[in-house]
């Protein structure tokens, strides 16, 4: 039986809320007294991303759980591999060289190097050649004798249905927003036009046109077909049998899939929704989300001087497109004694000329230079001492020094606060069927993560027309799919920085790492940012370092993206949801999140909805192994915190707690940015499984079949006692007495045996009278006993020594 929210929500137990100062002071510091760095430089008391470091993934290894816990607590940032070995395990960190450094430095054991910075730009090396090779593609064909040509005419049936889908490229298909009108034959000798014609839709990805597409209903099968192009160019075609497809295949003949042919920024995602619906708009809405993220922006920065005494940072008060990169700061010697300090402005150029002492050597400190700035040229920029440095070392003359928001993505992403897409789907979207979202892109760097989602609904919508079973989906279900829910850290990760997990928000102070030096070690963690069992409950896996790859926040849902996925789970119709993550091969789902010390967990789900959670995972994993044969492993199934390590304050935690949301979380492929064909491989496998998701809500609402339950006994090792445990017919919770009383939802409910096992082993006397039900995850209770009412059909039987 699914629980109701309220008897999920969060608890705040005395055991846990005495524990709370001691494991933030302990995410705050948790690292031994300075240690030396390999090049023998002392090394910084925390994790520090430099400017202009890249990030590789490297493998860590740690003795076991605890020093893994550790390890979390320090604030690195982890990939989502946990590998156990018999007397260690082996992490994954993605760290730039500064980290590295400090990692060894506390004693941590570094191995292999998994991922390199020019691994991330071969990626995209490859989309863009991609893209220039679909484009060279386009102006051959208007080069071509016709303008239009015919990629595939596939005739299929499913049951009675018969089915022909086309595939034609167009010339004019790169600019022009025109359909394909296709004249079919009915039949072998018959003219074209007699089978009647169709329209096929213009296919794009990416922003590069590739072919239109469609499939229709026919009511004979056609021998050829004939397309004319807008601008009169003719191509025929001879009509193919599609091939047969196994029956225990759910994707019936015909079924339309591979969709995606590229990497994605979170612009084109957005873009690639918008046109589905409005292709689709009986069957897909775009919904804009109620809250903005803060946008691809940032200040223009500058830090001036060589140590942290002497260094003076300064921001611009624009945003750097609105101005603040075209702000400028000098620190000039005047060349002569006695000079006192002074500020001049001139346009969007600032000089200071800094103080001399009789001898005519400079004598302005840093927090000097600061204040007479702010005074000086407040309405331009904003200074600072160097990260709490009280400034009082002497600044060092600076040539011109250009203010820089070090964003290199192209104009065509916004740098306003951006809008959250999710595209809607199902023929009735209006709150009364049940409710299933699959959202992506938590963390930045994720890039395949948000394709699976394009695929999905790209297969949804495409299919809807032709293929019953997806039929069955839409008219049944509301399916709500977001593949951006952080826009800007996407857009930051294609462009500026690879390894970019977190959004863009500066969180740090002045006397902290606020300045530009920092620009790559901002952001919070948006998974990390939720209501439950979170870092600010005394959860461990979150950090308050606003510099931590793992940064919680200043509180819960302080972020816009994760205000969005609050109001996405709380459409009351909601059932079930997937959030899509990479990378390590994982299917999870909640208790995400455990307290330090003693690693006590967020409650464990029932027996009857683990048991749901598991039945369902076995029905979504095998779809993504038919694909090619690709298995999830059961080490790598079941509980975040079982299988994984401590993630305070995650969504999925959020879903099912908060909301009562059957909430799972892929872990897609191996690394985050694979070579495309591996990336279009995952797409296609883990869109298997989110299309099964759909399958599996859609059962659920159907489930009107009533559980059926035994007990089973055995000898106990106690005298006169026997050992009791229940058997069931499906996922289902039991409520039982043994002393005589009417079992109802108060009753016992029962219980795991323990962390991955089976139901628990009751012991009761022998002539104990058992009373029980069952009730499954649809609602459906045993015998259509009513625990509510004064009805006695429930199950009894009389326990006796077997």
């Amino acid at each position: 039986m699914q629980t109701t929210p309220a008897s999920r929500r969060r608890t705040t137990s005395v055991a846990i809320a005495s524990i709370v100062a001691l494991v933030l002071a302990a995410m705050v510091d948790v690292a031994p007294q300075l240690a030396t760095a390999n090049n023998g430089q002392p090394a910084s008391a925390q994790l520090e991303r430099l400017p202009g470091e890249r990030a590789s993934v490297i493998e860590v290894r740690v003795a076991d759980s605890g020093e893994l816990d550790r390890l979390v607590a320090t604030g690195v940032d982890l990939d989502h591999h946990v590998t156990r070995k018999e007397d260690h395990i082996i992490v994954h960190a993605v760290v730039t060289p500064t980290e590295a450094a400090w990692l060894r430095a506390q004693g941590y054991a570094l191995g292999n190097t998994l991922y390199e910075p020019d691994d991330s730009d071969a990626r995209l090396r490859e989309r863009d050649a991609t893209i220039a090779a679909h484009r060279a593609e386009n102006e051959a064909l208007a080069k071509a004798q016709s303008d239009v040509r015919i990629i595939r005419a596939d005739y299929f049936t499913q049951g009675t249905t018969q089915v022909l889908s086309v595939e034609a490229k167009w010339a004019g298909g790169q600019t022009q927003p025109d359909t394909l009108t296709v004249l079919r034959d009915s039949g072998p000798g018959t003219p074209i036009g007699s089978g009647g014609s169709q329209t096929i839709s213009r296919f794009v990805d990416a922003g590069v046109y590739l072919y239109h597409r469609g499939a229709a209903t026919v009511t004979s099968r056609p021998d050829y077909i004939q397309i004319t192009s807008p601008t009169g160019g003719v191509a025929v075609a001879k009509v193919k049998e599609w091939l047969p497809i196994p029956p225990e295949n759910p994707e019936g003949p015909g079924y339309l899939k591979d969709f995606v042919t590229s990497y994605l920024t979170p612009t084109e995602l957005y873009d690639r929704i918008h046109r589905l619906a409005a292709e689709f708009p009986d069957i897909a809405e775009i919904v804009e989300l109620p809250h903005r993220t803060n946008g691809y922006r940032r200040k223009a920065q500058a830090v001036l001087g060589s140590s942290n005494a002497t260094r003076v940072a300064v921001d611009s008060l624009a945003w750097g497109h609105e101005g603040g990169n075209n702000v400028s700061v000098t620190f000039a010697d005047p060349g002569a004694a006695d000079r006192p300090l002074s500020v001049s402005v001139s346009g969007n150029d600032i000089t200071v000329s800094l103080a001399t002492n009789s001898a005519g050597a400079v004598t302005s400190t840093a927090a000097q230079v600061a204040a007479a700035l702010n005074a000086n040229a407040g309405t331009l920029i904003r200074a600072y001492t160097y990260r709490g440095s009280v400034g009082d070392g002497v600044v060092v003359p600076a040539a011109r020094t250009l203010l820089t928001d070090a964003l290199d993505a192209p104009a065509t992403v916004s740098r306003e606060p951006h809008p959250v897409y999710a595209i809607r789907i199902g023929k009735f979207r209006d709150g009364s069927k049940p409710g299933v979202l699959a959202y992506a892109q938590e963390h930045a760097r994720e890039w395949v993560p948000p394709l699976v989602t394009i695929e999905a609904a790209e297969r949804l919508l495409r299919n809807y027309g032709h293929d019953g079973r997806t039929k069955q989906l839409l008219n049944n279900l509301d399916i709500w799919i977001a593949p951006s829910i952080n826009p800007d850290g996407g857009h930051y990760s294609f462009y500026d920085f690879n390894s970019q997990r977190r959004n863009m928000t500066n969180h740090c102070p002045l006397t902290g790492a606020a300045d530009g030096n920092a620009r790559n070690a901002w952001g919070v963690d948006n998974n990390r940012n939720y209501t439950e069992y979170s870092l600010f409950d005394g959860y461990s896996g979150a950090s308050t370092s606003c510099t931590s790859d793992v940064f919680a926040g200043p509180a819960e849902l302080s972020e816009p993206e994760n205000r969005n996925l609050d109001w996405l789970a709380s459409r009351p119709n909601l059932k079930f949801s997937m959030n899509l993550h990479s990378s390590g091969n994982y299917f999870m789902w909640s208790p995400g999140s455990y307290a330090l010390p003693g690693r006590i967990s967020a409650p464990r789900p029932t027996l009857a909805e683990e048991s749901f959670f598991w039945g369902a995972s076995a029905r979504i994993l095998t779809a993504i192994k038919r694909h090619r044969n690709m298995a999830v492993t059961p080490a790598r199934t079941g509980p975040i915190s079982d299988v994984l390590y401590s993630a305070a304050g995650n969504s999925g935690d959020m879903l099912w707690y908060k909301y009562g949301l059957y909430a799972w979380n892929f872990e897609v492929g191996t690394s985050f940015q694979p070579a495309w064909p591996e990336a279009r491989e995952q797409t296609m496998e883990f869109a298997n499984g989110l299309v099964e998701l759909f399958r599996v809500a859609l059962d659920h609402a159907n489930d009107h079949q009533r559980p059926r339950s035994t007990v089973r006994t055995a000898r106990s090792a106690t005298p006169g006692m026997v050992d009791v445990t229940f058997q069931v017919s499906e996922a289902s919770a039991i409520f039982y007495t043994i002393d005589g009383a009417r079992p109802t939802y108060s009753s016992t409910l029962y219980a795991s045996a323990g962390i991955r096992e089976g139901g628990e082993t009751i012991t009761v006397p022998h002539g104990t009278v058992v009373q029980w039900f069952s009730v499954d995850a649809a609602g459906n209770v045993e015998n259509n006993y009513r625990p509510d009412g004064s009805g006695t059909n429930f199950r009894r039987a009389l326990i006796v020594s077997p």
